[in-house]
């Protein structure tokens, strides 16, 4: 077992009609002027927006709005934001949305308080010293951005993804409303479903000893996305399955499932990056797309490890060869993600990769020269022939 810090120092606020909360909430962080950030037009359509602002008007706080975030959030909105905020005097942060929108709200908040180009903490050239206070009102049950030190962000030149991770964007209160999810296609709510399991799965997929514990509680986890996600493909306005995966969500991602082993493989985030940035596709769709071939090229390095996954997730029984167990369990999980609508290779996500385009992908998963992956360390050759077998 590893030694670790544990720190989740967000307030959640989870109910029914909580975003009507977010004004005295602001006011609490201290908060005089405020930015309401959020995406395209369902939070304006919904009257969220509105709700959000007669709130803050309600507590006497003014505001500013931003809108326009798109999936896979674009750096030229965070320069924007950044302006936009100097401008009015804007000392606190208020997304409304899912993981994009919250992780756009970070990125302003890393460069209204440092004095470099924020751009340069995602490529990794600085450190950040500082964030402008972050409150979130969580649309999307995906990304656990609510609760977690990490956002990502897409530099339009080059398409370039790159995420960021530091305490210092934690955000410090969140309204949860699973109410607030009711709407979201079943693509989206899968695609969420995907992000949440995955966040678990990067935790659980290690090559190291974990905590017996962190371990039953992340099986956990996982069973209870996959049991309300197949629910939520026919009944949309389940109330019950929607706040269980609304606050998987948030545990899923907010260091808990990290306790007592290594933080974690990350491979498949980081080749998903790639493929996001490349071909703008659905983050969690994305991961979905890439995770067998990951699986089965790295899972000879520990199969006991994927035969026990296989086991506990699926059920399988654990007779023989772990290697032949964990096999069954990596079909038995694209079998899940087939049956939610999730792709399982990069043609069913809805894209062709030529030799070319995965000699790229591999270069930029690469930048700078490092290796991604912990359960077996993956260098250019490696994170190719993973591409490769992905193609479909």
């Amino acid at each position: 077992m590893t030694d670790f810090i544990f720190q989740a120092p967000t307030k959640i606020v989870f109910g029914k009609g909580t975003e009507n909360q977010v004004g005295q909430l602001c006011k609490e962080q201290g908060a005089t002027k405020v930015l309401v950030h959020f995406g395209g037009q369902s939070a304006k359509k919904s009257g969220l927006l509105d709700r959000v602002c007669a709130s803050l008007e309600k507590a006497g706080l003014p505001y500013v709005t931003l809108g326009g975030v798109v999936p896979n959030p674009r750096l030229s909105l965070v320069y924007e934001g950044i302006e936009l905020c100097r401008k009015e005097g804007v000392d606190f942060l208020l997304p409304v949305g899912g993981g994009s929108v919250i992780d756009s709200a970070k990125a302003i908040g890393y460069g209204l308080a440092n004095d470099f180009d924020v751009w340069d903490l995602y490529d990794h050239k600085h450190t950040a010293t500082a964030c402008a206070p972050i409150g979130a009102v969580l649309t999307l049950a995906a990304a656990g951005s609510e609760m977690s030190d990490s956002s990502v962000i897409t530099k339009e030149e080059g398409g370039i993804k790159r995420g960021y991770n530091s305490d210092l964007c934690r955000c410090k209160f969140a309204v949860m409303n699973p109410e607030l999810t009711y709407t979201l296609p079943p693509y989206q709510t899968a695609c969420g479903a995907t992000d949440i399991m995955m966040h678990v799965m990067e935790r659980y997929l290690v090559n190291e000893d974990t905590m017996t514990l962190t371990d039953s509680m992340s099986e956990a986890l996982i069973r209870t996305v996959m049991e309300n996600a197949s629910i939520l493909l026919k009944e949309p306005e389940n109330y019950k399955a929607r706040a269980e995966i609304m606050w998987a969500s948030s545990l899923a991602h907010n260091g808990l499932m990290n306790c007592g082993g290594p933080k974690g493989d990350w491979a498949c985030h980081q080749l998903e990056h790639e493929l996001g940035g490349m071909f703008d596709v659905a983050h969690g769709a994305g991961l979905a797309a890439v995770w067998g071939s990951w699986a089965r090229y790295v899972y000879q390095e520990k199969p006991q490890r994927f035969a026990q996954f296989a086991n506990r997730i699926f059920g399988i029984a654990c007779q023989g060869d772990p290697k032949e167990t964990a096999l069954k369990g990596i079909e038995a999980m694209e079998e899940f993600y087939r049956s939610i609508g999730m792709p399982v290779n990069v043609r069913e996500l809805g894209c062709e990769l030529t030799e070319e385009q995965i000699a790229t992908l591999a270069e930029k998963c690469c930048f700078g020269g490092r290796t991604i992956g912990q359960f077996r360390v993956l260098r250019q050759e490696d994170i190719r022939e993973i591409y490769r077998m992905a193609k479909g």
